[in-house]
């Protein structure tokens, strides 16, 4: 049953629900592939040996003539291996995430520091809701050879994941609409639903490799036959690898039909759950709604004319494709039923036909939650903050937008560029104290780039006033910009980061919020590093993690052991009721400890997460106040296990509906 656009959002039954996906489809493939066994070796024996063994009599067809196990080991050993190889060879070649899949579509990288400004309104848009969403500013594409309405997010996680849209929708669509647009996108990377479209991508090549192969054997036969056929034999010697090739031909594109068939089921769903998120997002069903209103009354629709837009054909935020027979094979809903389920007067009323958009202002965000208190503590209840994780409310988007408002233009206007994003980091670890302040500045003089120390030294003053909640938003900015860095850049950069951190001989909760962010949305990109596979279903096994966890966290935020106890407790109490596990001492839980639980912990279930999440929200705010750097502390811990989790608003009252 589709969401409708008031249903309450679960980002870890959304994950669940993809791996529980992710296995149907596994069982699909296996399925698919037997029975293509099996039509391989009815075909191998009733051609060639039925044909050699009855050429000239009329003896009729027995079992035994049919029943060849030899024959059935090597025909399934082959086409298996033709089909499993199809497919990984296509899942590795898109194994670069999502820029893999825009750059196949023809999509071209935008520069984080456009001025173009149909680009900069997507940008500008795409910053906002990374920011309220929890995880940096992904890279962006554009189409620009398909005037079309349309756009795609994918990657294997929002990590790697990259949003792309069409020319036609930048240029057709108001502000408000394509926002609408990319709500829907991150609602697609927030569930998990990018992995799972990237495997439906490869297990159809490897399908579809049969009817190629096919193809090339019935092709070729067909020349061969025609450059014999003035022998005395004539073309009569092809007639059975002729037949075989038609036949493996007409088996591989109904392997491919039906492989369709299951990406449309599992497709028409998950769209009826992304318009029901950005609806929830943005607390705005006239901005999607309008959008698709506008393609259906656009006379190019949604029509992607790249020759590769069948593969990609689920990806897409509409209909890619021409309308298929009796829309069977449609990986979308119909647009009047997603317009009809955003706005139920649709139905009265015959959709506009537009196909051009007035200019259109950034929307006025009312109500917007204020900046919490650089000094001091402010009141949070531990189990709203965890349902917002994967959840952004409308009060996220217009905290982002008046955050990213309120920070300098010309600091914003750096950290969209890699040279610029580089000093900000640097000027943002460079410590208040001149003893080491200055040995940290010399090591950028020796190290950094020339360029990059040069402006590094022009942004002391102005990042020494900044309020420290624009310290993350502004690293959020400066990811795209950082990920354009050449391999040997990024490791300086990441020697001189490291250096800065402990020059002081500590890390602070922003130094370690900061490297962390580094590791999991920065390093992969340049390691080509794997995300973990899901291994612990059940808590037992990851109790002691746990514990070593929450003891760090305890410690970190607690004025005596005492607190820290008291911290931990009711931390421990939200996964196990007995007192089995103690605050271990504050010299066993450091950084280290903390950073080894989890690693260990990424590896759990979706709902093994939210309850470590839930555990550490309770001993970080067992108080009832928590600090800035406590929630950033939270959120780098929540991001490290896959789970995204928005600002931490100072007044914490989120009406998720």
């Amino acid at each position: 049953m589709a969401l409708s656009p008031t249903t309450s959002m679960d980002f870890f039954g959304s994950q669940d629900k993809a791996r529980r996906n992710t296995s149907l489809l596994v069982f699909y493939f296996i399925l698919a592939a037997i029975m293509i066994v099996l039509a391989i070796y009815a075909t191998v024996v009733g051609t060639f040996i039925g044909v050699e063994k009855h050429q000239g009599n009329d003896d009729p067809v027995t079992i035994e003539d049919l029943w060849h196990p030899q024959v059935l080991m090597v025909t399934a050993g082959v086409t298996l291996l033709i089909v499993l190889s199809g497919s990984l060879l296509k899942i590795s070649a898109l194994s670069g995430g999502g820029t893999s899949v825009a750059e196949m579509l023809g999509g071209k990288l935008i520069s984080s520091n456009t001025r173009d400004p149909d680009e900069r309104k997507l940008l500008n848009v795409v910053e906002e809701m990374a920011i309220a969403s929890g995880f940096p500013v992904p890279p962006v594409f554009i189409m620009p050879d398909e005037p079309a309405i349309n756009a795609f997010a994918a990657g294997f996680t929002p990590s790697d994941a990259v949003v792309a849209v069409t020319k036609g929708c930048i240029q057709k669509l108001t502000r408000e609409e394509l926002q609408g647009v990319i709500a829907h996108e991150f609602s697609h990377i927030l569930n998990g639903d990018m992995r799972l479209n990237i495997r439906l991508m490869g297990i159809l090549h490897g399908i579809l490799i049969i009817g190629l192969i096919g193809y090339w054997i019935f092709r070729s036969m067909i020349y061969s036959g025609s450059s014999r056929s003035r022998s005395r034999k004539g073309g009569k010697e092809t007639l059975p690898i002729l037949l075989f090739g038609l036949i493996i031909m007409a088996i591989g594109y109904i392997g491919v039909f039906f492989g369709k068939l299951i990406k449309s089921a599992i497709s028409r769903q998950r769209e009826y759950l992304a318009d029901a998120a950005a609806v929830q997002f943005t607390r705005n069903p006239d901005g999607i709604a309008g959008a698709l209103k506008r393609i259906a009354g656009y006379n190019a629709g949604s029509k992607i004319e790249n020759k590769r837009a069948e593969e990609a054909s689920h990806l897409f935020f509409s209909n890619g494709l021409t309308n298929s027979f009796f829309n069977l094979m449609a990986t979308h809903p119909p647009l009047e039923d997603r317009i009809a389920r955003l706005d139920p007067a649709f139905l009265k009323e015959q959709a506009e036909r537009r196909g051009t958009a007035a200019p259109s202002t950034a929307p006025a965000h009312a109500g917007a939650q204020g900046f919490a208190a650089s000094n001091g503590a402010f009141p949070v209840k531990p189990d709203e903050i965890v349902s917002t994780v994967g959840a952004p409310t409308p009060e996220h988007i217009a905290y982002a937008t008046n955050l990213v408002a309120a920070i300098p233009a010309h600091l914003v206007d750096l950290a969209r560029e890699p040279f610029g994003a580089r000093a900000i980091v640097y000027a943002l670890l460079l410590d208040k104290s001149p003893e080491i302040r200055q040995p940290q500045i010399e090591r950028l003089g020796s190290h950094a780039d020339a360029q990059v120390f040069e402006q590094t030294q022009k942004l002391i003053t102005a990042v020494a006033k900044l309020k420290h909640e624009f310290f993350l938003p502004l690293i959020d900015l400066a990811i795209p910009a950082l990920r354009q860095l050449s391999p040997a850049q990024f490791k300086s950069f990441y020697e001189n980061v490291d250096h800065l951190s402990v020059a002081d001989s500590e890390i602070s909760l922003f130094e370690y919020t900061l490297n962390r962010i580094i590791i999991r949305h920065l390093e992969p990109n340049f390691t080509k590093a794997k995300p973990p596979v899901t291994q612990y279903y059940s808590l037992p096994p990851l109790l002691a993690d746990c514990a070593a966890l929450l003891s760090t966290l305890a410690h970190w935020g607690a004025t005596g052991r005492q607190d820290a106890k008291a911290a931990f407790k009711c931390g421990m109490g939200k996964l196990i009721s007995d007192a089995r596990f103690n605050l271990l001492a504050i010299e066993q839980a450091g950084l280290q400890a903390a950073d080894e639980s989890l690693k260990k912990l990424a590896a759990a279930s979706p709902q093994i997460k939210k309850m470590v999440i839930e555990a550490c929200a309770s001993c970080i705010g067992a108080d009832g106040q928590m600090t800035i750097e406590e929630a950033e502390l939270l959120r780098a811990v929540s991001d490290s296990l896959g789970c995204p989790m928005p600002p931490v608003l100072a007044s914490q009252e989120h009406r998720v509906s």
